[in-house]
């Protein structure tokens, strides 16, 4: 008998709105200038790419030479807007965010700290 995989689900406890409009993706590969810019986010490093677009990245996907960092794996640098209420499947867990899903079908990170797992 095959095993069917549950899907996670959380509960978005506190509303959060992503400062970013525009869906950046980086390639496996990819070199990117790492910035100096401070986070509150512990294992998050703020990359640009050479076409000019910045974003946060995790740095457990950077492989780190100097100032430049070369992407370790493809990455979605898409943060999701969400509202209390909303139940949201959970898929990746990386450095206090999570990759979710949306009734609607959109995807994004949300931090931890905004959902809680039900």
């Amino acid at each position: 008998m095959m095993e069917t995989k549950q899907r996670k689900i959380c509960r978005v406890i506190a509303e959060y709105q992503s400062p970013y409009s525009d869906p950046v993706v980086f390639k496996n590969g990819e070199e990117l200038t790492i910035g100096e810019k401070e986070t509150e986010w512990i294992g998050w490093v703020w990359c640009t790419s050479r076409d000019g677009k910045s974003r946060w990245v995790p740095e457990t996907y950077i492989e780190r030479r100097g100032d430049v960092g070369v992407m370790r794996c493809d990455y979605e640098a898409t943060e999701l807007s969400v509202t209390a209420g909303e139940e949201l499947v959970m898929g990746e867990e990386e450095s206090d965010w999570i990759w979710c899903t949306n009734s609607e079908g959109k995807s994004g990170w949300v931090p931890v700290d905004n959902v809680e797992k039900v």
